[in-house]
Formats: structure tokens, sequence, C-alpha cells
């Protein structure tokens, strides 16, 4: 029997360690949103500095700078503000549709009790702030615009409860995350029954027959995905034929995916040990990087195949949906220029008044008064780890609205005066809430927490 100390008995634990080296990168799937927010804010600063600077090419300029491509008697042309709006947001919101179909899996959507709480305190979210929109905006032509506080920015909130450190309860960010889950799926239908032109009946038979594509290739256990662009961009154009936003195209993309693994598993199963008894192989001799790279490489595949389509595309999609597209949104978006804006006209005060006040104020009632109406008739109980400071903190962060608030912002205003004040007042009404949520979060459980232990 070999000695505890040989190289034969750390053999395995060593290619587990190797493994788990290789696989890191996938385990930092769940903190990308903190980083994301960062990012978020310095495309949305660079953004308005470009848009208020003197510059060689102006910002309005550049993003309405138009594209073409022409194939004999073929051509077609877009900006590059609509590629990134209309184009690279449906991949924005197939990681949407995943998140959303992962919860309902498995998640905080998964059964009823679960759920109630989370939900409700969305929807209080939603309702308040619209409330206080239209309270300021009755009787204006701005009334349109009543959906833009109602959004909330998951990754610009996480990176700000993600400043506050370890402080944090894990129970928070959790109810944090089920709860801008929730705003999205009510922005989703916000768009789609509100922000619809009227409808194209033609457009619906190429949508239908992008889905019917999509569940044939499922059928015949198609697992490559890039080939799953063809129904895509067939269900995309349906949607822009129809008359309702193309990039709802992704949320049913994303609601579609598998959320479960084939069931033919054994072909990862044997690469998985075969590289592993590979990796055993060079780790009992001398391990060196040429050696083990191939061993990885294949414990990496087997891995992939072995995830349910929806994890390994989210896992896939989410770093560049985070650190590219939702950035490049921000840089096309939020750059507005401020010297060119008046609060002269009744509409553009009632515009800018009702979107700060809506995501300041009443985003943090709505969901505080929700949560603490169903908790007080005992319909539901706060989570586990989760106090009253904690739901004051996520009400507080709810109100970033940021990337989806100037989304819808875009399809509400064709005035463009009112769209520039309504992204002014998104953008001050963010960093408001993320600054008042960043100093109660250092009061109630960073400065506080000391004391308590």
């Amino acid at each position: 029997m070999p000695a505890p100390n040989t190289p034969a008995s750390q053999t395995i634990p060593r290619a587990q360690q190797l493994t788990h080296q290789a696989l890191a990168a996938i385990e930092r799937f769940s903190h990308i949103e903190a980083v994301s927010g960062i990012v978020l804010v310095i495309a949305a600063i660079a953004a308005l500095l470009w848009a208020n600077l003197p510059a060689s090419i102006g910002y309005e300029a550049f993003w309405q700078t138009r594209l073409s491509l022409s194939w004999g008697d073929f051509s077609a042309g877009a900006s590059l503000h609509y590629l990134v709006n209309d184009g690279l947001m449906t991949i924005f919101f197939l990681v949407v549709g995943m998140e959303i179909r992962s919860e309902m899996k498995d998640g905080s959507l998964s059964n009823l009790r679960m759920a109630t709480l989370p939900v409700m305190a969305a929807v209080g979210g939603v309702a308040v702030p619209a409330l206080v929109y239209l309270f300021f905006n009755a009787g204006h032509e701005s009334i349109t615009g009543w959906a833009v506080p109602t959004a909330t920015d998951i990754a610009f909130a996480v990176g700000v409860l993600a400043l506050l450190g370890k402080s944090i309860p894990s129970g928070v960010r959790v109810f944090l995350l089920a709860l801008a889950i929730i705003d999205d799926i009510v922005a989703v239908l916000i768009i789609a029954l509100f922000y619809t032109s009227s409808l194209n009946p033609l457009g619906a038979v190429v949508a239908v027959a992008g889905i019917l594509a999509v569940l044939l290739f499922q059928r015949m256990g198609i697992a490559n995905a890039w080939l799953y662009l063809i129904p895509g961009v067939i269900l995309w154009a349906g949607f822009a034929i129809l008359g309702v936003h193309p990039t709802l195209a992704g949320v049913v993309l994303g609601l579609m995916t598998p959320v479960y693994s084939r069931p033919a598993t054994e072909r990862p199963l044997a690469i998985l040990s075969k590289a592993i008894n590979e990796l055993s192989v060079h780790v009992s001799e001398r391990p060196n990087h040429d050696a083990v790279h191939q061993p990885l490489s294949q414990i990496r595949q087997a891995h992939r195949e072995l995830l349910a389509p929806v994890k390994r595309v989210q896992v896939a999609l989410h770093p560049w949906v985070a650190y590219g597209i939702m950035p490049l949104f921000a840089l096309a978006n939020a750059g507005v220029e401020i010297g060119h804006l008046s609060l002269d006209s009744g509409s553009t005060q009632a515009v800018m008044a009702g979107v700060f006040l809506a995501l300041v104020l009443g985003k943090p009632v709505g969901v505080v008064l929700s949560c603490l109406l169903l908790v007080k008739t005992r319909l539901c109980q706060l989570p586990d780890g989760v106090e009253w400071r904690g739901v004051m903190l996520i009400g507080l962060l709810a109100g970033i609205g940021f990337t989806m608030s100037i989304f819808i912002a875009g399809l509400a205003y064709s005035d463009q005066s009112l769209l520039g004040i309504a992204k002014l007042g998104v953008l001050c009404a963010s960093g408001c809430a993320a600054l008042l949520g960043l100093l109660w979060g250092l009061g109630a459980f960073v400065f506080r927490a000391p004391r308590a232990s």
C-alpha cells in the first residue's frame, strides 16, 4: 500500500484541482453583474461627455451613420443606433428570457410560496412609480411615457450592492435579483402590450414559422446553438413585420431554451473519465502545461455538454452582454446634449419631475409598502436573512432604472425634446437612487455590523 505522500495518492486530488481551475471561469458567472454595473456607469459618463464636448464627429451624427449591405439587386441598410437598439439588444433580451426560464425551473419563480413576495413587491414597484408619473403628466402629451420609471437595472443595482461588501446578507441579494427579474417580465409585457404599432398579419405568419422552426430543430436534437440563428432571424423579422418590437423575439427564444440536458450523457461522461485518467498519468509523472492542456480542454467540453442548454448558452452569452452589449447601448443612448434641453414648457417639466420622483421615491415606496402589506396581513413572510432594513435597501436600489428605462423612453416619446429630458431624468434619478442606496447600506449594515457583533 503506497504511503500517503506518494505521487500516486496525490493523483486524484491534483486532477480535481486542475479541473476546478479549468472551470473557474464558469463560477465567476454569478459575479458578472456587479462589475458590469461599473462598466455601465463608465459608458454612460463617456456618452454624456461625448455628447456635450466639441468633437470632430458629433455624437448624434456618429450613431446615425448608415451601414448598408448589397448583393446584386438586393440592398439593405440601417443606422448604427438601430443596429444597437433593435439588433444587439435582442441578445440582451435573449439572456433575460433564459434567466426567467431558469428561475421558473428551480429559482425564485419555481413555486408559489417563494415567488409571491418578490412578485408583489415588483408589482408595487411598477404601479406606484407609474401613478407618480401620471400624477405629474396628466393632460400633457408626455403621458405616453408612464412606463419609463417602472424598470430596474439589475446590473447597476447589483453593482451598488457589491460595493457594500459582505455585510449585506445573501438573502437581500437573492431578493433583489428575484425582484429585478420579475421587473424585467413586467417591462417585456408593457413593451409588447402598450408600445406596439398597428399589427400586420403577415408578421404573425413569419413569427409562427420561426417558432415552429425552433421546435423542429429541438425535436431533431440539434445542439449547436449557432444553427438556431436561422429560426431566430426568422422570428426577429416576423416580430418586426408584425409591428411588435423585434427585440422581444429574444425573450421568446430564451423562454423556449430547454432547461434539461439531453438524456444521452454517455459520450460526455466517457470523455470526462478519459480526460481525468490522462491527467492522473501526467500528474503522477512530471506535470507540465502542454501535457495537461488537451485533457483540460476535454473536461471543459464534457462539462458544457452535461449542462442544460439554458445554462450553457447563458454562461456563453452573459459576459458578452454584460461587458459589451449593455455598455454599448449606454454609450449609444445615454448621450444627452444638456445645452440643447429646456425646461420652459409644462410638458418637459412634467417629464423631469415625473421620471425623477417616480424612480427615487415611487420605487422604494411601492416595494416597501407591498411587502409591509403582505407581511402584516400574514399572507407572506420575509425570506430568511432579510430584515426590514434590507427591504428598504432593495426598494432604494430598485429605483435605478437606467438601461431598461432608457430603452422604454426610446419607444414612448416621438418628440426628441421630451426624449432628451426623460433620459436626463433617468440618469439623474438612477444616480440619486444609487447614492441613497449606498448611504442606507453603509448606515444600516456596514457601520452597524461591528456594534451588533
